[in-house]
């Protein structure tokens, strides 16, 4: 019986040993900021990375209980950094117990299995990301009133759970960057993903700082629905490449999120915000209410749509192209064909009588033969 041959374990430090064990090492790093909790001279500093910053308590009544309320400031760098640790963690961790044992039944190719992982590590986040900005939404007056998305601008003034939202997007995006190494996406793949990924780091960012969080979120809920959808629908299909129903949901609500985004971003800033008491710019009280500003916001959100849409009417045709082409194979497959005759191999003649005549003892040989 020979002995089980073990694979070499790569060098340290080097590029194949920290893509197998990143995970391990920004665990260690979570797990220092973490102890430093634990001792009085550190734990100023670990409660900057770990806990929400700038906490502005007030009380609206003095017999009510008093609101916390948070600002954004730069130590929210420190936590967005915690958080993205964080992400990478459990980013690891879905796919070593969820994506690669699925993987291994499916038996998909190389092409399918970079797009297999991307659809469950999005739809994962894209479900968490909807039902938290849902309980958000009901727990405010977004629904009820929607002059409350600028009423009273600018927002700086954030409740603990809206923040925090902001700063697990923020951390979860910016955390795709450096995933693109540890999951060896392939070349022709990383300008795509970051593409997206930018553009959510630029959206989320804009609206946090520029206290547009209200708009934000409202926005962001529809659009985690739509992506949510799409990617189990695309894990259904690989799976199975006969689902394909989910597209068809998919691209209706696609559209009609479009439609939303752009409507309640031309009622924000070309109607509400123009309207509102506070008008001018100041840094020191986080007002960004004048027309560049406004204006420079509302064309970023139009042509992110339009780059979209674009994106979406090439996809379908694409795909209509395929099917329609698929379609055609099928019907001239279905369709009969002339066949050639073949010889009758029992007779020792062809099917059309000629190799009889051979045979006939009518014929004018035959009958000499006789």
């Amino acid at each position: 019986m020979g002995f089980r041959k073990k694979n070499k374990s790569p060098a340290v430090l080097s590029h194949e040993f920290v893509i197998q064990n990143h995970a391990d090492m920004v665990s260690c790093v979570a797990m220092v900021i973490l102890l430093g909790l634990m001792f009085e001279v550190t734990a100023k500093f670990a409660v900057m990375f770990i806990t929400v910053q700038y906490n502005v308590t007030q009380g609206l009544d003095e017999r009510a209980e008093p609101v916390n309320l948070y600002q954004y400031g730069l130590k929210d760098m420190a936590t967005v950094f915690f958080y993205l640790l964080i992400a990478v963690i459990l980013h690891a961790l879905i796919q070593e117990y969820v994506l690669d044992k699925m993987n291994r039944r499916l038996h998909l190719s190389k092409t399918k299995h970079s797009k297999f992982n991307e659809s469950g590590q999005l739809a994962a986040f894209y479900l968490i990301s909807f039902i938290w900005g849902c309980s958000i939404l009901t727990a405010e007056e977004f629904a009820t009133n929607p002059t409350f998305l600028w009423a009273g601008y600018p927002h700086t003034h954030m409740v603990f759970q809206v923040k925090f939202f902001y700063i697990c997007q923020m951390a979860y995006w910016l955390h795709a960057l450096p995933e693109l190494y540890f999951q060896k996406v392939r070349k022709e793949d990383i300008p795509r993903q970051l593409y997206y990924i930018c553009l959510y780091v630029f959206h989320i960012t804009g609206a946090y700082v520029l206290n547009l969080h209200r708009l934000g979120l409202l926005l962001l809920v529809p659009h985690s629905l739509v992506e949510l959808l799409f990617h189990a629908s695309r894990l259904f299909y690989f799976s199975d490449e006969n689902k394909q129903k989910g597209f068809t949901l998919w691209a209706m609500l696609f559209v009609i999120a479009r439609l939303v985004t752009l409507t309640l971003s031309v009622l924000t800033f070309g109607f509400g915000l123009p309207r509102a008491e506070n008008q001018g710019f100041s840094l020191a009280e986080g007002n960004f209410n004048v027309l560049t500003v406004r204006m420079t916001c509302l064309a970023a959100i139009c042509l992110t749509q339009a780059w979209m849409m674009w994106k979406f009417i090439n996809f379908q045709l694409k795909k209509w192209r395929e099917h329609s082409q698929s379609q055609a194979s099928k019907v001239k497959a279905i369709s009969p064909k002339s066949k050639p005759h073949k010889k009758d191999p029992a007779r020792g003649g062809s099917a059309n009588g000629v190799g009889l005549k051979s045979d006939d003892k009518t014929s004018p040989r035959a009958r000499k033969a006789l």
